[in-house]
């Protein structure tokens, strides 16, 4: 059985491109899509839920719980890289590439701290789908969910991951190693009124 990757719904910082404030909540199409991600998961016998708790992921999670009649258990382990002093700034007059960055930003995190914090989650992750009959739905964010897919998971011979994860995409990945990739970045539960807007940031 499998563990599905869920990226939070859209949030007005997203499609602002600023990174965004731990505070930062869903916006209206936000909330929608998680209604639509919620009603797509319920079809599939979902055993448990774990989330990121920070809002725009815990209020995602929360409507697949509804949908799915489970709880959802907190994790802090799945919180988006920590940018520190740069949250709240737009992305594009910062004259750099904060996503990019080894080092940490001033109150932030690193890269060699946010990708051990990561394969944490990702061990935690593991251990939650192996105590249950059914998948495990994740919901965290894009820069987690990208850096579980390349450095813990494997992708079939000549796929790659999109630079842009949409908001609710979901990926399917095998709980047994070496974690095969099953489903890839996929929002076909989203219709055109709900769609994620592609030149949000995806990411931060």
């Amino acid at each position: 059985m499998s563990i599905v990757l869920v990226r939070h719904g859209e949030t007005a910082l997203n499609v602002a491109r600023v990174l965004q404030p731990a505070d930062t909540p869903l916006s209206a199409l936000g909330l929608a899509q998680a209604q639509a991600v919620a009603h797509r998961l319920a079809t599939l016998g979902v055993a448990g839920i774990v989330s990121s708790d920070l809002p725009r992921a815990w209020v995602t999670a929360q409507a697949i719980g509804r949908a799915c009649g489970l709880p959802v258990t907190a994790s802090a382990l799945l919180h988006e890289r920590n940018f520190g002093d740069l949250r709240g700034q737009p992305y594009d007059t910062l004259g750099f590439d904060p996503l990019a960055m080894n080092e940490a930003p001033a109150g932030g995190e690193s890269v060699p701290v946010f990708t051990a914090r990561v394969a944490a989650a990702f061990d935690q992750m593991l251990r939650l789908r192996a105590a249950l009959s059914g998948p495990l739905v994740v919901v965290t964010h894009g820069m987690v969910i990208r850096a579980m897919l390349t450095r813990h998971c494997r992708l079939s011979n000549g796929v790659h991951l999109p630079q842009h994860l949409g908001n609710t995409c979901l990926s399917v990945v095998s709980a047994e190693p070496p974690h095969d990739v099953e489903l890839l970045a996929c929002t076909r539960h989203l219709g055109a009124s709900t769609q994620p807007d592609a030149r949000g940031l995806s990411g931060g």
